[in-house]
Order: structure tokens, then sequence, then C-alpha cells
């Protein structure tokens, strides 16, 4: 015998409640009583499409990665979110940076919160990529944000968390040069929630990092920090071999102060 079409009672109140340009996965179904071998004869009478083991999208619908990562997020519970030069471009810091198609989109989390194999393998055009960090492990949740994207939105770090994350990358997984045009865009950071940030940060080399990119960028707003709680270790920091060493923040980076705060390595 044929197969017989399904119902279309549970696929019209599943579809009211799928936001648009999102991907859903297997879990949520069963929270909304459809099964697998339901799922998979919506994706036979051509209702659904399956975009990965345990990932649907809907028939005629184009997904991209953040679509991805509601679904991680929202229906998985995974503690990731997009965080870095990412989450700067999201909010609109990065639009005079050149824009490359398939470009990395990084992702911050536990080392514990591992994406689903759909998600990792699929050709999104862009290609994220997940970071295993505990930067702010006695505060992971400080200084997130959303932002909504069609009908969803996702979690990533407000541009005070992202700048620092984007530091700890250097100089393995970022450019010096594009930190630097990033910090400059910050001039609007709330003094308060850096504050917060940098007396959680673990990263000695990034809170070092940061402090020597405002000072050479002027940013009004480091005036306010009281930087005798912020814990900047000790000894000397080298980056760049040859580069220029700031003596105040003892650190060796291709960065340049113009007075007298700075000399040669």
């Amino acid at each position: 015998m044929p197969d017989q079409a399904p119902s279309q009672g549970k696929l019209s109140q599943l579809l009211a409640e799928w936001p648009k340009g999102a991907v859903a996965v297997q879990s949520w179904f069963d929270e909304r009583e459809i099964p697998r071998q339901l799922a998979d004869r919506y994706c036979r009478f051509g209702w659904l499409r399956r975009i990965g083991r345990g990932a649907y999208a809907r028939l005629h619908e184009t997904v991209e990665w953040t679509g991805g990562l509601y679904a991680l997020q929202q229906q998985l519970g995974l503690p990731l979110h997009a965080g870095g030069k990412t989450a700067l471009e999201l909010q609109g810091y990065a639009h005079y940076l050149p824009m490359r198609a398939g470009g990395v989109k990084w992702l911050f989390g536990p080392p514990k919160a591992k994406p689903p194999r759909w998600f990792l393998k699929r050709d999104w055009g862009d290609r994220p990529r997940c970071m295993a960090t505990n930067l702010f492990q006695s505060s992971p949740g400080l200084a997130l944000t959303k932002k909504k994207i069609e009908d969803y939105e996702i979690r990533l770090s407000a541009p005070e968390r992202a700048i620092l994350e984007l530091l700890d990358q250097l100089p393995e997984s970022q450019g010096f040069e594009e930190a630097q045009q990033l910090m400059e865009s910050l001039a609007t950071l709330r003094p308060e929630l850096v504050q917060q940030l940098l007396e959680n940060c673990r990263s000695i080399k990034a809170k070092r990092l940061f402090l020597l990119l405002a000072e050479i960028c002027g940013h009004q707003w480091l005036s306010a920090l009281k930087l005798d709680v912020v814990e900047l270790g000790k000894g000397k920091r080298l980056l760049v071999k040859g580069g220029h060493f700031d003596r105040k923040f003892q650190i060796s980076t291709p960065y340049q102060r113009h007075d007298k705060e700075h000399i040669p390595a």
C-alpha cells in the first residue's frame, strides 16, 4: 500500500510555533508530540526538509548559521554564544572591515559545550568555529546580550566582552591590525561593565592588550576605570618578536605609542 499522507494538524501547530529562519531539532519536536517517525514522514511528503541528523528546516526556507545557533541555545540548551569579532560584526562595529565570503564565525563556550555534528558539518556559507574557553569562569553569563534576527533571537557577547574575547585570541586566531581597528570603534563602551569584565577576566594577556589599545586610541571611558583592583599579573609578555615593548603594561606587540611610555624591545 502507498504511504498515506499524515494529518497536517500537528504540523500546522508546529509551524505556528517555529520561528522563521531557525533550525528545529528533534527534541523540540518531541516536546510537541512529533516523534522522529512522523517527522520523517513530513519530510517524505515534502512538508519539511532534514538538514542533518535530528535537525530540520522549513521546506523552502534558507537557514543561516545563526538559525542553527538559535537551536543550539534555545532548544538544546547549550551554553554557547557568538563572541569575539563575530559579536562585534553582528552589532555593527566592523562595518568598515573587509567582509569575506565563507569567513569564520566565532562561538565561545566552556570546553564541554560541543555542538552536534549537523551544525559543525553543514555548509552554511560561513564557517562556525567553536572556541573552548573559561575566560570568565566565575561569571560565565557576564556581559552577554541578545540580538534579534528574523523571528528569533541569539545570545552573543556585548561589545565590552567581545573585544576581550578577541584579544585573548591574539596572535593565533586574530590579527593585530584588525584588533586595533575594532578597538578604535569602541568609543562608547560602558565603564562600569568594562570594570566588571576586567576584574573577572582570567587572561592577563587580554587585559594588558585591552588597556594598551584603549590608551593608544584615547578612549574617554578609560579614565573611569579603577585599575588598582584589576589583576594584571607580573613579568613581561612577549607576543611579537622584535615588536614594541610597552613599559607600562610590560607587553611586546606591534602597537607603538607616540609618547615616552614606549620604547623598542
